[in-house]
């Protein structure tokens, strides 16, 4: 079982950035591919970044193409994600998600373990 734990949200202005890290429990990080997703008020869940076990290949949504960027530390058991230019709407709940198994899944239900949620809030 892997434990999550996420930090790094906060409030920041139009244009501004925030690095988001999740630390996981466990020994085996390096077993999981890892994803980040968000949820703003009244909305669904959607998939934000992934990342697959060595950090050799990614994936994004495409409304933060150019602006995230998700990375990995497999020797400190923690992935990032680094927010650029941030925008009001990217205001949401950012989780972290962990699936088991080398590489990434875009869909929430490809994941087996979530963070807690670290909210992030960009004003205009």
């Amino acid at each position: 079982q892997v434990q999550l734990v996420e930090s790094g949200g906060g409030l920041v202005q139009d244009g501004g950035s925030l690095r988001l890290s999740c630390a996981a429990s466990g020994r085996t990080f390096s077993s999981y591919a890892m994803g980040w997703f968000r949820q703003a008020p009244g909305k669904e869940r959607e998939f934000v970044a992934a990342i697959n076990w060595s950090g050799g290949s990614t994936d994004y949504a495409d409304s933060v193409k150019g602006r995230f960027t998700i990375s990995r530390d497999n020797a400190k058991n923690t992935v990032y994600l680094q927010m650029n230019s941030l925008k009001p709407q990217d205001t949401a709940v950012y989780y972290c998600a962990a699936h088991y198994g080398k590489y990434f899944n875009t869909r929430r239900s490809g994941y087996d373990y979530w963070g807690q949620g670290t909210q992030v809030t960009v004003s205009s």
